[in-house]
């Protein structure tokens, strides 16, 4: 097998794990590696990665700039939809790997490379959101995934791997937690947070203040949507990324998006990890609230119920199923009156509503207000009753 794979296109980030693949993979497939960064938004991360990656190893790398496609094609679709797995992960792993692995395949097309590999363990759930990526956009590149096939058993064998072989890395035993980063969220996972019990230490976090620390004033702030996807924020018109970036700067001031959950991997383990989802936590309020003037009852509950649905397609890899890509035109056929402006006070780790309009609300003060008016005859309110509850009647007995 080795000796049919020449060429490999790395998805690689310049951290300890895909910084020890690169060197393994040109160790063990004596092939050319080329290492592929996607630019996501995680900024500062990427100072040194050429330098890195040809001191490792890499015969040529790729750092391609997807900071507003990820925002405009991937981000706002998934706001859209109200995705949130197990109601509260608000996805900015998940929503990311299908970008990458789609331009990942598109570079190693244009190489013409044999296969195609990732840093993901065999445990968690990336894994699968790059395989069913590659195996839906070229089903013909290998895949080598080597936490699968390799002898390391964890972070501390590749940190002494790093170090027996000059790969320049940053990890060490005593901060051995993984991170990701990019325009959405920074997520950590594993080391000490795998005991659930342990509160994570306050100089973890990169993004947000702690509520101690935060703003001691509050911000309004109003976001205006056409079509579901916010497009001004108090009045200032910003590309779908420049919208994420001012709300990722407000919320943080804030100390709003921190969560601390145990979710259910795909695999079927149950995972401890820590979110900063700043600016897409103010977003998924501000959407959601705009939902409830400009929706229908009916459709509002319908959209709610598949809502779950279409955040597991994501969580689980699926954006290019063809269930996730129909279920995204049902999803934006329900946006089409989500239009409006929602005000938000932000506030000690809060993004609180206060304020709603939009030229479609339907929304009636006089048919909501408890004072009189000629439009709803609450007498009618008891036939009403009397057949909404007639399959009940008598269903239930009361014991004495």
């Amino acid at each position: 097998m080795n000796e049919q794979i020449k060429k490999i296109v790395l998805a690689y980030s310049g951290g300890l794990d895909t910084s020890v693949i690169l060197h393994w993979l040109k160790s063990t497939y004596n092939a050319e590696v080329i290492a592929y960064c996607a630019d996501i938004g995680q900024e500062e991360e990427l100072e040194g990665l050429d330098q890195k990656a040809h001191a490792t190893g890499a015969s040529k790398i790729y750092i391609t700039d997807l900071v507003e496609e990820f925002a405009e094609n991937y981000i706002f679709p998934a706001i859209r939809g109200s995705a949130v797995y197990e109601m509260r992960y608000l996805l900015g792993t998940s929503i990311a790997r299908p970008l990458i692995a789609k331009k990942q395949v598109e570079i190693a097309l244009a190489e013409n490379a044999d296969a195609v590999a990732h840093g993901a363990t065999g445990k968690g759930n990336d894994q699968v959101r790059f395989e069913l990526t590659f195996m839906a956009l070229a089903p013909q590149l290998k895949i080598i995934a080597p936490w699968r096939t390799w002898n390391f058993t964890g972070r501390n064998d590749l940190i002494r791997y790093s170090k027996d072989h000059k790969i320049p890395v940053t990890a060490s035993p005593a901060k051995p937690y993984s991170m990701d980063r990019n325009l959405l969220h920074i997520s950590y996972e594993g080391g000490v947070l795998e005991d659930p019990f342990f509160e994570p230490p306050e100089d973890m976090f990169l993004w947000t203040r702690s509520l101690e620390n935060s703003k001691d004033t509050p911000d309004y702030i109003d976001i205006e949507f056409e079509k579901g996807n916010a497009v001004r924020i108090n009045a200032e018109s910003l590309t779908p990324a420049g919208i994420l970036k001012k709300l990722n700067k407000m919320g943080c001031e804030h100390g709003i998006g921190r969560i601390d959950v145990v979710e259910n991997r795909l695999v079927g383990i149950k995972s401890r990890g820590v979110y900063e989802t700043p600016g897409g936590t103010i977003l998924h309020i501000a959407h959601r609230d705009l939902e409830s003037i400009t929706l229908e009852k009916n459709l509002q509950h319908l959209k709610d119920n598949f809502s779950m649905h279409y955040a597991n397609l994501i969580y689980n890899g699926q954006w290019f199923h063809p269930e996730r890509i129909a279920l995204q035109k049902l999803v934006d056929h329900t946006q089409e009156n989500v239009n409006g402006k929602v005000r938000l006070k932000l506030f000690r780790g809060n993004a609180r509503v206060v304020g709603r309009t939009s030229e479609n609300s339907l929304y009636s003060a006089s048919l909501a207000s408890f004072e009189g008016n000629t439009n709803y005859n609450q007498a009618d309110a008891e036939g009403f009753i009397k057949i909404f509850g007639l399959t009940g009647k008598g269903s239930c007995k009361l014991e004495t």
